[in-house]
């Protein structure tokens, strides 16, 4: 579930965007078809996909809703971190720190 999310957010996979079939998206990634359809289901929950009888799975159109599925990845991803740092001792002066040496140090592609 995570990877369809990231690959939504990241802009990998579009608004609009037709999905494969539960059974041709299981095959891809190698594991079952019910985990897949339950992913799908999920994702329909949270109103990240929805479903057209007969023409199939797609992502949502809504930039707000992707935008907002986002800031919520974020939000964990900066949780568990500050989670973490604290149990290992660091103070919020130390993560700053951290965060920033660690940003000045990735390459990135531009």
């Amino acid at each position: 579930m995570e990877r369809i999310k990231q690959d939504i957010v990241s802009g990998k996979l579009k608004p609009g965007e037709k999905m494969p079939s539960s059974r041709d998206y299981s095959y891809e990634l190698g594991i079952n078809f019910n985990t897949v359809a339950r992913v799908y289901k999920e994702l329909e929950n949270e109103k990240i996909l929805f479903t057209k009888r007969g023409l199939g799975t797609f992502i949502t159109e809504s930039k707000e809703q992707i935008e907002d599925l986002r800031y919520a990845m974020a939000k964990n991803l900066i949780a568990t971190f500050v989670e973490g740092m604290e149990q290992l001792g660091y103070s919020k002066k130390d993560m700053i720190k951290f965060i920033e040496i660690q940003y000045n140090n990735i390459e990135r592609i531009e």
